[in-house]
């Protein structure tokens, strides 16, 4: 393998192993050392990462160093990725008491994306309004939620599924005590 083909395979898995987790240039950069300008051109190509800056890259990203030099997975079979619990990118609310864990593949942002929502007592998740056409389904796993959009409220409890206008301002708010939802989110 030569220098270019290193330097354009690397910069491949470590943009897709930062997608997959949902982290920013910048959210990346925090959690390694590694400035959000290197990033940047590490994977655009333009440098190579020194080895303690690939070693920051694969601890924070929690991926295998020989792993991002590997081949190509093995495209035939029908088990395209697994990734563990302890893999999966989690968001706090700025309010604190939701947390949200991203199930969706990077690729489908703007498409489908798919959200685990577990909140604390009377904890409030308030969004901006999204593109327009957005919809949100959320599917109620525990506890009680008030879906409020546009101004118009409604509650849902456990196994109650609400679908609703997501390009107007909208929040998803506990009801007393902790809960968990499923929530997809279509034409984001």
């Amino acid at each position: 393998m030569t220098n270019d083909e290193i330097t354009t395979r690397l910069s491949k898995r470590l943009k897709e192993a930062r997608k997959s987790r949902g982290l920013s240039l910048e959210a990346l950069a925090g959690l390694s050392g590694v400035s959000k300008s290197m990033l940047s051109q590490i994977e655009r190509g333009e440098s190579s990462p020194t080895v303690a800056s690939l070693w920051n890259l694969t601890k924070a990203l929690n991926v295998d160093f020989s792993g991002l030099l590997d081949g190509a997975p093995n495209e035939r079979s029908p088990i395209r990725e697994v990734i563990r619990a302890d893999q999966i990118p989690v968001i706090m609310s700025k309010g604190e008491g939701c947390k949200i864990r991203i199930l969706s593949a990077p690729e489908t942002v703007g498409d489908t994306e798919i959200y685990d929502l577990e909140f604390e007592p009377k904890a409030i998740l308030d969004s901006k309004a999204h593109r327009t056409g957005c919809i949100e389904n959320l599917t109620v796993f525990s506890g009680t939620l008030v879906v409020t959009t546009d101004g118009i409220s409604e509650t849902v409890s456990k196994g109650d599924t609400i679908r609703y206008v997501a390009d107007k301002a909208h929040s998803i708010q506990a009801k007393g005590k902790k809960s968990r939802a499923v929530l997809i989110v279509t034409g984001a």
